[in-house]
């Protein structure tokens, strides 16, 4: 199988959670992937997640209800371990729709709203630093 070639930034889409041209930062050094939740409800054993940003005008869905999901230890690059919430989704790369599983993390401060991580990437992309947008390019 052919890997595409994706860079160090992209706008993905993730139907499933009703957003479209999502910045997302592509992160080798990230094992996980994680999308930011602004708000997390759990009752009745359904989870219920608002995805917004305020500095992402397209970062924006009505709530969405998960029937399915876990838990996960996530330890970030300055060794703190967080439990969250996880999800598996879809997200479209190049035109094409991959099952995704998601952390469900607090990223407001943060640049991009979605980080994808090498268990997301392995067996399927390779990353180039010195390009942009390679999914959303092809796409257009």
């Amino acid at each position: 199988m052919t890997k595409k070639v994706l860079g160090r930034v992209d706008k993905v889409d993730f139907p499933e959670l009703q957003l479209s041209n999502i910045d997302v930062k592509i992160d080798t050094g990230a094992f996980t992937s994680a999308i930011h939740c602004s708000k997390i409800r759990e009752t009745d054993g359904k989870l219920y997640c608002i995805f917004e940003s305020k500095g992402h005008p397209n970062f924006k869905s009505d709530e969405v209800v998960f029937n399915t999901y876990t838990y996960t230890d996530v330890k970030s690059s300055n060794g703190h371990r967080e439990n969250r919430y996880k999800i598996k989704t879809t997200a479209v790369f190049f035109g094409k729709t991959y099952k995704i599983n998601l952390t469900l993390s607090t990223r407001e401060d943060m640049r991009f709203p979605v980080l994808i991580g090498r268990q997301f990437l392995k067996n399927k992309f390779i990353v180039d630093v010195d390009l942009e947008n390679q999914s959303f390019k092809q796409t257009k």
